[in-house]
């Protein structure tokens, strides 16, 4: 039996770059790309007409930007992974895109073929972010108002028990499940557990989501530059889905 294909939302509003994103992406036969849309009002009216699996999303644009529209569009009950595109790999406007419930970017010349695997990976629930990435964006956006969202974070943070706690900042540091349970002594399965109960005691949508929180609050600021990569190098192992 052929698998249902990947549903594919294509929103910015430049013509040309539909165009291009929809014939590179046209190629792959599990996916279909099932609509475009030139701004982010016309994104979430198409994502109630087609119901995509994923929307690759320009962050600038017009009218309603790509970070308005993913954040209403993750607050849908049938809410479609979202992958943000843009120009700069350190834009502050991927980390807002992130906390609004991004599961990941892909640079507007990012070759096709990893256009096309980030797209097959989000629909999987495996975040397109590497540690090392997430790590990057985090410290670019720190400034002024770092204070207050420290004290923002571990407000949030006090909800979770001893041992969340402890999951939550090892997801932070980009470790893999298997990795986190070798360090705490605890089973995988207990581990995806914890990680599904931070995500829900938190309201986040997924682990990307967890490492800024975690980040916010310096619970990482001891880590060595390097730590952060250490399980997901250029990959996303580290930010993968609960289960």
């Amino acid at each position: 039996m052929t698998a249902t294909p990947i549903r594919l939302l294509l929103v910015d509003d430049d013509p040309l770059v539909r165009a291009g994103l929809a014939l590179m992406i046209g190629g792959a036969g599990d996916i279909e790309v099932v609509g475009e849309a030139a701004d982010g009002a016309e994104a979430e009216e198409l994502v109630r007409r087609t119901r995509p699996d994923v929307v690759l999303m320009d962050i600038r644009m017009p009218a309603v930007d790509g970070i308005t529209a993913t954040r209403r569009l993750r607050a849908r009950p049938d809410a479609p992974q979202v992958v943000v595109l843009t120009t700069f790999h350190a834009d502050e406007q991927v980390l807002h895109a992130m906390r609004a419930g991004a599961a990941g970017f892909v640079l507007k010349d990012t070759p096709p073929a990893e256009i096309v695997d980030a797209v097959r990976r989000v629909a999987a629930g495996d975040p397109v972010l590497s540690p090392a990435v997430t790590r990057q964006l985090m410290r670019h956006a720190a400034g002024t108002a770092a204070d207050a969202r420290r004290t923002r974070a571990r407000e949030r943070l006090a909800v979770l028990g001893d041992r969340e706690r402890e999951v939550a900042v090892a997801v932070g540091r980009g470790l893999a499940n298997a990795r986190i349970a070798a360090e705490l002594f605890l089973s995988v399965a207990t581990v995806k557990a914890h990680v599904s109960r931070v995500l829900a005691k938190l309201g986040l949508d997924n682990r990307v989501q967890i490492a800024l929180l975690v980040y916010d609050a310096g619970l990482l600021d001891g880590d060595e530059e390097g730590g952060a990569g250490e399980e997901g190098g250029a990959g996303t192992d580290g930010f993968r889905g609960a289960g």
